[in-house]
């Protein structure tokens, strides 16, 4: 962990209610999967957010949900704003495992975390398919961005049917074949994923954090080996370590 003043390069509205937002200054993103907890103006808790991209040159992107008084005023920064931000937090995903047709299934703001590790995975010469699911048409973000990536099979996936697959992402992955997978969602979804996934994997957990770096134990959740921190030994389990 590392506090940082970063500055908005750029923040922008990309689908119903999500919001990417560019930050320059970050160093030390260390793996896809990790998150940042960024200090607002007038709230006591910091708010954490998933990376969803971070390039070499210091540039971090995260893509967030307005839901709540933190993301509404993180919707109002401009560029050239300074924001204090905690960076290379939790333990991200593996995305060097030794497989040969991972799966990688993105619910809701879920996705994002998933754009970054398509990219390690791409790099590695592997080909990959990704579903992202969305509740409607309307909220459906980084389409072209995931689509420009050499190797990777995009397939979307709406509940009301407006566009992709009708149905859950459960619904989308019938018939296809992975012997590894990756997933970020609402516990709900991971609770589904796990269910029916006969191959191994690992989720990233959603769940709100108070400190965000293992002191306050509230984002504790239940493992194979006893409670578990989702801010510290998290946000990433094996799913073999999960009890649902």
């Amino acid at each position: 962990m590392e506090r940082h003043k970063l500055i908005v390069k750029s923040n922008r509205l990309i689908a119903k209610n999500i919001w990417e937002m560019k930050l320059d200054g970050c160093t030390n993103v260390q793996k896809a999967g990790q998150f940042v907890n960024l200090d607002l103006d007038g709230l006591f808790l910091r708010r954490p957010i998933s990376v969803c991209d971070w390039e070499e040159d210091g540039t971090l992107t995260l893509s967030y949900r307005v839901v709540g008084k933190g993301t509404a005023q993180m919707s109002e920064l401009l560029p050239g704003n300074e924001i204090d931000v905690l960076t290379a937090l939790g333990n991200g995903f593996n995305s060097g495992k030794d497989c040969r047709k991972p799966l990688l299934i993105g619910g809701g703001i879920g996705v994002a975390p998933l754009y970054k590790l398509a990219k390690e995975i791409a790099a590695r010469g592997l080909r990959q398919t990704v579903i992202c699911g969305f509740k409607n048409a309307s909220e459906i973000f980084y389409r072209q961005e995931f689509e420009a990536i050499q190797g990777l099979t995009l397939i979307i996936a709406t509940e009301d049917g407006s566009e992709g697959v009708k149905g859950f992402v459960t619904d989308a992955m019938k018939g296809l074949e992975f012997d590894y997978f990756y997933t970020c969602g609402p516990m709900p979804m991971l609770k589904a994923l796990c269910k029916v996934c006969d191959a191994p994997g690992e989720a990233s957990l959603e769940e709100r954090m108070g400190c965000g770096f293992g002191i306050c134990m509230g984002c504790t959740c239940k493992t194979m080996t006893g409670g578990k921190r989702i801010c510290k030994e998290g946000p990433v389990f094996n799913r073999e370590e999960l009890v649902w």
